[in-house]
Protein backbone atom coordinates (compact mmCIF):
# COMPACT_ATOMS: atom_id res chain seq x y z
CA UNK A 1 0.00 0.00 0.00
CA UNK A 2 1.22 3.38 -0.67
CA UNK A 3 1.90 6.14 1.76
CA UNK A 4 -0.54 7.54 3.86
CA UNK A 5 -2.64 10.57 2.55
CA UNK A 6 -5.48 12.59 3.65
CA UNK A 7 -6.39 12.33 0.44
CA UNK A 8 -6.64 10.30 -2.14
CA UNK A 9 -7.69 10.01 -5.90
CA UNK A 10 -9.01 7.65 -8.33
CA UNK A 11 -7.60 9.05 -12.21
CA UNK A 12 -9.11 6.93 -15.16
CA UNK A 13 -7.10 7.20 -18.17
CA UNK A 14 -3.92 8.59 -16.50
CA UNK A 15 -1.01 7.95 -18.77
CA UNK A 16 -1.80 10.74 -21.66
CA UNK A 17 -3.18 14.00 -22.28
CA UNK A 18 -5.19 15.76 -19.54
CA UNK A 19 -5.38 12.60 -17.58
CA UNK A 20 -1.61 12.48 -17.16
CA UNK A 21 -1.66 16.44 -16.34
CA UNK A 22 -4.03 15.23 -13.55
CA UNK A 23 -2.25 12.32 -11.98
CA UNK A 24 1.17 14.36 -11.70
CA UNK A 25 0.03 17.40 -10.26
CA UNK A 26 -2.27 15.60 -7.42
CA UNK A 27 0.94 13.66 -7.17
CA UNK A 28 2.85 17.04 -6.67
CA UNK A 29 0.36 18.25 -4.26
CA UNK A 30 1.04 15.30 -2.12
CA UNK A 31 -2.14 13.43 -2.82
CA UNK A 32 -2.04 9.60 -2.97
CA UNK A 33 -3.08 8.42 -6.82
CA UNK A 34 -4.00 5.05 -8.34
CA UNK A 35 -4.57 5.20 -12.17
CA UNK A 36 -6.35 3.04 -14.09
CA UNK A 37 -5.45 3.09 -17.38
CA UNK A 38 -4.79 0.09 -20.49
CA UNK A 39 -1.32 0.79 -19.65
CA UNK A 40 1.13 2.29 -16.55
CA UNK A 41 2.68 5.44 -16.83
CA UNK A 42 6.42 4.63 -16.16
CA UNK A 43 7.82 7.86 -16.14
CA UNK A 44 5.48 8.85 -13.23
CA UNK A 45 5.61 6.05 -11.34
CA UNK A 46 9.79 6.53 -11.38
CA UNK A 47 9.14 9.72 -9.75
CA UNK A 48 6.28 8.92 -7.45
CA UNK A 49 7.11 5.19 -6.88
CA UNK A 50 5.07 5.23 -2.88
CA UNK A 51 2.27 7.61 -4.05
CA UNK A 52 1.00 6.26 -7.63
CA UNK A 53 -0.82 3.00 -7.69
CA UNK A 54 -1.45 1.93 -11.13
CA UNK A 55 -4.00 -1.15 -12.27
CA UNK A 56 -3.92 -1.39 -16.08
CA UNK A 57 -7.55 -2.51 -16.91
CA UNK A 58 -9.36 -2.27 -20.17
CA UNK A 59 -11.87 0.80 -19.48
CA UNK A 60 -13.83 -0.05 -22.45
CA UNK A 61 -15.29 -3.64 -21.78
CA UNK A 62 -17.68 -2.61 -18.63
CA UNK A 63 -17.50 -6.43 -18.20
CA UNK A 64 -13.62 -6.15 -16.72
CA UNK A 65 -14.30 -2.97 -15.05
CA UNK A 66 -17.27 -4.61 -13.10
CA UNK A 67 -15.06 -7.62 -12.33
CA UNK A 68 -12.21 -4.97 -11.19
CA UNK A 69 -14.84 -3.46 -8.74
CA UNK A 70 -16.08 -7.01 -7.16
CA UNK A 71 -12.54 -6.89 -5.80
CA UNK A 72 -11.66 -5.39 -2.62
CA UNK A 73 -8.91 -3.28 -4.05
CA UNK A 74 -10.90 0.10 -4.45
CA UNK A 75 -11.75 -0.63 -1.02
CA UNK A 76 -8.59 -0.85 0.24
CA UNK A 77 -7.29 2.30 -1.47
CA UNK A 78 -9.04 4.60 -0.03
CA UNK A 79 -9.60 3.20 3.20
CA UNK A 80 -8.52 5.67 5.81
CA UNK A 81 -9.07 8.75 3.57
CA UNK A 82 -10.32 12.17 4.97
CA UNK A 83 -10.70 12.72 1.30
CA UNK A 84 -11.84 10.90 -1.72
CA UNK A 85 -11.54 12.00 -5.24
CA UNK A 86 -12.68 10.00 -8.39
CA UNK A 87 -11.97 12.11 -12.03
CA UNK A 88 -13.50 9.79 -14.67
CA UNK A 89 -11.23 11.38 -17.44
CA UNK A 90 -10.96 8.91 -19.98
CA UNK A 91 -12.70 9.29 -22.67
CA UNK A 92 -13.09 8.78 -26.35
CA UNK A 93 -14.73 10.96 -29.21
CA UNK A 94 -14.94 8.34 -31.72
CA UNK A 95 -16.90 7.71 -33.71
CA UNK A 96 -16.67 11.03 -36.17
CA UNK A 97 -19.41 11.27 -38.55
CA UNK A 98 -23.03 11.08 -39.94
CA UNK A 99 -25.37 8.16 -38.27
CA UNK A 100 -25.10 6.06 -41.05
CA UNK A 101 -21.31 5.49 -41.42
CA UNK A 102 -20.78 5.04 -37.87
CA UNK A 103 -19.31 1.33 -36.90
CA UNK A 104 -21.47 -0.78 -34.31
CA UNK A 105 -18.05 -1.74 -32.50
CA UNK A 106 -16.84 1.81 -32.35
CA UNK A 107 -20.26 2.79 -31.13
CA UNK A 108 -20.27 -0.04 -28.21
CA UNK A 109 -16.84 0.85 -27.21
CA UNK A 110 -17.70 4.92 -26.92
CA UNK A 111 -20.64 3.94 -24.87
CA UNK A 112 -18.89 1.40 -22.48
CA UNK A 113 -16.17 4.19 -22.10
CA UNK A 114 -17.90 7.43 -22.06
CA UNK A 115 -20.99 6.55 -19.96
CA UNK A 116 -20.84 2.67 -18.46
CA UNK A 117 -17.75 2.91 -16.73
CA UNK A 118 -17.60 6.30 -15.23
CA UNK A 119 -20.82 5.29 -13.73
CA UNK A 120 -19.43 1.63 -12.73
CA UNK A 121 -16.61 3.83 -10.72
CA UNK A 122 -18.94 6.22 -9.10
CA UNK A 123 -21.22 3.97 -7.65
CA UNK A 124 -18.27 1.49 -6.65
CA UNK A 125 -16.63 4.67 -4.63
CA UNK A 126 -19.86 5.37 -3.39
CA UNK A 127 -20.47 2.18 -1.96
CA UNK A 128 -16.58 1.95 -1.13
CA UNK A 129 -15.86 5.04 0.84
CA UNK A 130 -18.44 5.34 3.27
CA UNK A 131 -15.83 6.31 6.20
CA UNK A 132 -14.75 8.98 4.38
CA UNK A 133 -15.79 12.68 5.59
CA UNK A 134 -15.77 13.94 2.06
CA UNK A 135 -16.60 12.32 -1.21
CA UNK A 136 -15.85 13.82 -4.51
CA UNK A 137 -16.66 12.69 -7.84
CA UNK A 138 -15.59 14.41 -11.07
CA UNK A 139 -17.03 13.34 -14.35
CA UNK A 140 -14.95 15.04 -17.64
CA UNK A 141 -17.63 16.52 -19.33
CA UNK A 142 -17.52 19.01 -22.67
CA UNK A 143 -19.66 21.13 -24.50
CA UNK A 144 -20.44 18.73 -26.45
CA UNK A 145 -23.08 17.70 -23.97
CA UNK A 146 -24.51 20.87 -24.03
CA UNK A 147 -24.38 21.46 -27.55
CA UNK A 148 -25.07 19.63 -30.69
CA UNK A 149 -22.63 19.01 -33.12
CA UNK A 150 -23.03 17.28 -36.65
CA UNK A 151 -20.82 14.51 -36.94
CA UNK A 152 -20.51 14.09 -33.05
CA UNK A 153 -23.75 12.52 -32.26
CA UNK A 154 -21.91 9.62 -30.21
CA UNK A 155 -19.81 11.65 -28.28
CA UNK A 156 -22.47 14.54 -27.34
CA UNK A 157 -25.38 12.26 -26.48
CA UNK A 158 -22.42 10.37 -23.92
CA UNK A 159 -21.38 13.67 -22.67
CA UNK A 160 -25.04 14.70 -22.11
CA UNK A 161 -25.68 11.49 -20.30
CA UNK A 162 -22.72 12.06 -17.83
CA UNK A 163 -24.26 15.05 -17.15
CA UNK A 164 -27.85 14.30 -16.60
CA UNK A 165 -26.50 11.33 -14.58
CA UNK A 166 -24.32 14.16 -11.79
CA UNK A 167 -27.68 15.94 -11.54
CA UNK A 168 -29.46 12.67 -10.85
CA UNK A 169 -27.01 11.95 -7.95
CA UNK A 170 -26.97 15.52 -6.86
CA UNK A 171 -30.80 15.08 -6.10
CA UNK A 172 -29.93 11.57 -3.95
CA UNK A 173 -28.48 14.00 -1.52
CA UNK A 174 -25.90 11.45 -0.63
CA UNK A 175 -23.74 12.16 3.08
CA UNK A 176 -20.79 13.51 2.23
CA UNK A 177 -20.90 13.18 -1.33
CA UNK A 178 -20.27 15.59 -4.09
CA UNK A 179 -20.66 15.49 -7.62
CA UNK A 180 -20.01 17.59 -10.69
CA UNK A 181 -19.80 17.09 -14.56
CA UNK A 182 -17.08 19.34 -15.37
CA UNK A 183 -16.55 20.74 -19.33
CA UNK A 184 -12.55 21.52 -19.24
CA UNK A 185 -12.46 23.92 -22.55
CA UNK A 186 -10.67 22.89 -25.57
CA UNK A 187 -7.37 20.89 -24.37
CA UNK A 188 -4.61 20.23 -26.90
CA UNK A 189 -4.44 16.57 -26.65
CA UNK A 190 -4.29 13.62 -28.87
CA UNK A 191 -8.53 14.10 -28.95
CA UNK A 192 -8.29 17.37 -30.75
CA UNK A 193 -5.75 15.52 -33.03
CA UNK A 194 -7.93 13.33 -33.84
CA UNK A 195 -10.78 16.19 -34.43
CA UNK A 196 -8.57 17.89 -36.86
CA UNK A 197 -7.90 14.89 -38.69
CA UNK A 198 -11.34 13.99 -39.79
CA UNK A 199 -12.75 15.01 -42.87
CA UNK A 200 -15.16 18.02 -43.19
CA UNK A 201 -17.93 15.64 -44.71
CA UNK A 202 -17.49 13.81 -41.39
CA UNK A 203 -17.32 16.58 -39.18
CA UNK A 204 -18.22 20.08 -40.54
CA UNK A 205 -17.01 22.36 -37.87
CA UNK A 206 -13.60 20.67 -38.43
CA UNK A 207 -12.14 24.24 -39.99
CA UNK A 208 -13.33 25.92 -36.55
CA UNK A 209 -10.94 23.29 -34.44
CA UNK A 210 -7.95 24.03 -36.75
CA UNK A 211 -8.44 27.66 -36.23
CA UNK A 212 -8.12 27.47 -32.43
CA UNK A 213 -4.83 25.36 -32.84
CA UNK A 214 -3.34 27.63 -35.33
CA UNK A 215 -4.34 30.92 -33.34
CA UNK A 216 -2.43 29.30 -30.17
CA UNK A 217 -6.37 29.24 -28.23
CA UNK A 218 -6.28 25.83 -26.89
CA UNK A 219 -5.39 25.11 -23.44
CA UNK A 220 -2.50 23.17 -22.04
CA UNK A 221 -3.11 19.62 -20.60
CA UNK A 222 -1.20 21.52 -17.66
CA UNK A 223 -3.42 24.40 -17.42
CA UNK A 224 -6.43 22.94 -17.76
CA UNK A 225 -5.73 20.05 -14.89
CA UNK A 226 -4.09 23.09 -12.46
CA UNK A 227 -7.58 25.16 -12.79
CA UNK A 228 -9.74 21.92 -12.78
CA UNK A 229 -7.94 20.55 -9.82
CA UNK A 230 -7.92 23.92 -7.74
CA UNK A 231 -12.24 23.70 -8.06
CA UNK A 232 -12.57 20.54 -7.62
CA UNK A 233 -10.66 20.32 -4.19
CA UNK A 234 -12.61 24.00 -3.44
CA UNK A 235 -15.71 24.53 -1.03
CA UNK A 236 -17.20 25.49 -4.25
CA UNK A 237 -17.56 22.05 -5.30
CA UNK A 238 -20.36 20.57 -6.02
CA UNK A 239 -22.21 23.27 -5.69
CA UNK A 240 -23.97 22.75 -8.92
CA UNK A 241 -24.01 19.48 -10.70
CA UNK A 242 -22.87 20.81 -13.99
CA UNK A 243 -20.70 23.31 -14.91
CA UNK A 244 -17.67 24.67 -17.50
CA UNK A 245 -14.23 25.61 -16.54
CA UNK A 246 -14.32 28.30 -18.60
CA UNK A 247 -17.50 30.03 -16.51
CA UNK A 248 -15.86 29.40 -13.35
CA UNK A 249 -12.73 31.36 -14.35
CA UNK A 250 -14.94 34.68 -15.28
CA UNK A 251 -16.53 34.02 -11.96
CA UNK A 252 -13.19 33.80 -10.34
Amino acid sequence: MTASSPIRAIVTGHTRGLGAALAEQLLARDVTVLGLSRSRHAALKARFPAQLDEIELELADPARVAQWVATDALRAFVSGAQTVLLINNAGMVQPIGPLEGQDAAVIASAVSLNVATPLILASALAAASVDANDRRIVHISSGAARNAYAGWSIYCATKAALDHHARAVALDKNRALRICSLAPGVIDTNMQAQIRDSGAEQFPMREKFEDLKRNGQLSTPEQCATQLLDYALSDAFGQTPVADIRELAKQA
